[in-house]
């Protein structure tokens, strides 16, 4: 990671440059203002996504998923959970398969739920099934080294 990452506001959208040393201390968009973690997943539309993926210097994990999916659902809880362990040095973020199907396409996404961790806009880890919390804070940091 470098000296001062990009993040982008899940708020405004806005690209931030963070002094890694500051990460940890709750930093505002200077934009908006708002927190640049909350603690809970983010969740992406067709125009944030590029953006988030795109654009953040630190690892992003995406949970692309659909309403009537049952692991899915039975998976957020503990989705949710590892965002608060993971942020901020990964931003936990979700896709709803259902209403973004272009770029659930573009991932070729078989089955859901499938969890894609990007990091400098490239798909560098995937993996399918609800898992629990522990198991997805885990392979994150496994795959992000």
């Amino acid at each position: 990671m470098t000296e001062a990452p990009h993040i982008v506001c899940p708020h405004c959208h806005t690209t931030n440059r963070v002094q890694a040393a500051d990460l940890g201390n709750a930093p505002d968009c200077g934009k908006c203002h708002q927190p640049l973690f909350a603690g809970a997943p983010l969740e992406l539309d067709g125009n944030s996504f590029d953006r988030h993926v795109g654009r953040s210097q630190i690892p992003v994990l995406v949970d692309f998923w659909a309403p009537w999916c049952g692991p899915c659902l039975q998976m957020a809880p503990a989705f949710a959970q590892a965002a608060r362990e993971l942020e901020p040095h990964v931003r936990v973020a979700k896709l709803n398969t259902e209403a973004q199907q272009a770029i659930a396409a573009r991932y070729a996404i078989r089955s859901i739920p499938t969890m894609i961790l990007f990091q400098q806009g490239r798909e560098v880890a995937r993996i399918s099934g609800a898992l629990g919390a522990a198991d997805i804070v885990r392979w994150v940091r496994t795959a992000a080294g």
